[in-house]
């Protein structure tokens, strides 16, 4: 007799989309098996809206650091100051945050194990069959092997997620950002040049030459890094220059992290049969901004909706659902910003100019609203209207830098 442990969901991945995935399977009362590696943290700038701060019910103790101001900083070091009205950015430690998700998840009755996704493959009837290797402090070199059977999969293991690459069709076709930030210790509070509750960010080919250079605030300790799609371009070089510029070459490093950040939303989210992905493995990072925290968990939420359908009424086509539903919502947030960042970051005279728009209080009132809400702004239409002249006297070079 086949005593494999059978689970209607097994989620593999305990990042912000998978966490949030098994927590809305759980509470729905699903068995699920949340599958996630040891010790990962990606790197990120942790910066979470109010809008998922409210969507999701993220406590107050999560938050290390309130920003409530942007810097943004040209290749010519002049700055534009953005202040955050009526409201703030919330910051958070990724190892805590994660942790907390798929805390939720687990006291919502999905079970948590530690371990590496090796395949999927399919039983006798059909089934797929999940298999890792465990790894936990008992365990001593590449891991115990172990499987279970799953109705459903979903992958969230990241980007160049090994789920995608097994199970949905094109996955491996996906480009990449590659992203690096080091943490240090906050500077003291009285230290030139340092706010800690301002995010600074360098438009300046020297640190990026298609993305961008940050300084975020985190209560004791900062983020400070950069991306780039370029493999030819040292980002731990830029980093150290970054730290320089900012005057904060001097601090404590206390760890470094590096990762692949996926460029846009792959065009198939599953396999038509029992697969879906979310997060990071299905593309939902957002560009210019580089922000995923958001889409990732939200990527989580629709993909559970998904499953949950499909295990309700065994229409596999209900799988599709995660990647349209997505798209209708967001879908043109990322166009109108790859745009821009295809355009905008691409040599430093456009990056002065992008900063010089930064300027324009229509400018920063739409982008923050958009920003804060998760959707384009469309209550002022003819700030709208002035923006669009304002960019084309810079796009046509027509307006003083």
């Amino acid at each position: 007799m086949d005593s494999t442990e059978t689970f209607d969901v097994v989620v593999v991945g305990g990042g912000p989309s998978g966490a949030t995935a098994a927590h809305e399977l759980a509470r729905q009362g699903h068995s699920v098996l949340l599958l996630d590696r040891a010790g990962r943290i990606k790197p990120c700038g942790g910066a979470i809206p109010p809008r998922l701060i409210k969507d999701f019910a993220i406590p107050d103790s999560l938050l290390v650091a309130r920003a409530r101001c942007a810097r943004m900083i040209a290749p010519s070091r002049r700055h534009v100051d953005i202040p955050i009205e009526n409201g703030f950015v919330g910051m958070v430690n990724r190892d805590a945050f994660d942790e907390w998700l798929r805390e939720r998840a687990a006291a919502a009755g999905a079970v948590r194990r530690t371990g590496s996704f090796v395949k999927l493959e399919r039983d006798e009837q059909g089934t797929s069959v999940v298999h890792y290797l465990v790894r936990d402090k008992h365990t001593r070199g590449e891991g115990v092997p172990a499987s279970v059977k799953a109705r459903s999969v979903i992958g969230a293991d990241g980007a160049r997620s090994e789920v995608a690459r097994q199970a949905v069709p094109g996955a491996e076709k996906t480009k990449y950002v590659f992203a690096y930030h080091e943490i240090v210790r906050a500077p003291a509070a009285q230290t030139p040049g340092y706010d800690a509750a301002r995010c600074d960010v360098f438009y300046q080919g020297t640190l990026s030459p298609d993305f961008y250079g940050w300084v975020f605030p985190h209560g004791d300790t900062m983020s400070i890094g950069t991306g780039s799609a370029d493999k030819g371009f040292s980002l731990k070089a830029a980093v150290s220059r970054l730290r320089a510029t900012a005057g904060l070459d001097g601090t404590e490093t206390l760890r470094r992290e590096g990762a692949p950040i996926p460029m846009k939303p792959l065009p198939r989210w599953d396999n038509g049969r029992d697969v879906v992905l979310a997060g990071d493995a299905a593309g939902v990072v957002a560009p210019a901004s580089g922000e995923g925290i958001y889409y990732a968990m939200v990527g989580g939420q629709l993909a559970a909706e998904s499953v949950h359908e499909l295990l309700q009424t065994g229409n596999v086509g209900a799988l599709k659902l995660a990647r349209k539903r997505f798209m209708k919502t967001h879908g043109t947030v990322f166009w109108v910003l790859g745009i821009m960042q295809s355009f905008w970051y691409r040599t430093d005279k456009r990056r002065e100019r992008f900063v010089k728009i930064c300027e324009d209080r229509d400018v920063q009132q739409l982008t923050f609203e958009s920003y804060m809400n998760k959707e384009l702004a469309r209550k002022k239409p003819m700030a709208h209207v002035r923006i669009f002249f304002k960019d084309m006297a810079h796009l046509l070079g027509l307006a003083r830098v």
